[in-house]
């Protein structure tokens, strides 16, 4: 071992590929500190729009709401319409039962006044 002979050539290699080693490894370790700081402001962007999505969204439920609560009291202004006009066709209906049931019993009595 104590003549051992290194060719120059061969520590200026190994040198190259330590140093080659050491600049690939740096730029991973770059690469994938970019990513993550990309991540992260991805991260933050979809919180913000989906907290900006989400407002959005409660403020036009919100208003169909309204839209529909609307339409369901003019149905139930129409249904009270509606039963009020039953009420009053049944109440015509009874006055014009009670009239022909008088009109029978007058159209009877002058017949039986007209036989005798």
């Amino acid at each position: 071992m104590e003549n051992v002979k290194i060719p120059l050539a061969l520590v200026a290699a190994m040198a190259v590929q330590l140093a080659g080693g050491v600049w690939w490894v740096s730029q991973q370790a770059s690469t994938i500190a970019g990513l993550e700081e990309t991540v992260s402001q991805l991260g933050s962007r979809m919180a913000i729009e989906d907290n900006v999505n989400l407002k959005r969204d409660v403020l036009d439920n919100s208003m169909e709401i309204d839209y529909v609560w609307g339409d369901i009291e003019e149905l139930w202004d129409e249904l009270d319409a509606l039963t009020r006009t039953i009420s009053r066709i049944t109440e015509l209906q009874q006055r014009v039962a009670v009239i022909e049931s008088e009109l029978k019993y007058i159209n009877r009595d002058h017949t039986e006044l007209m036989v005798e």
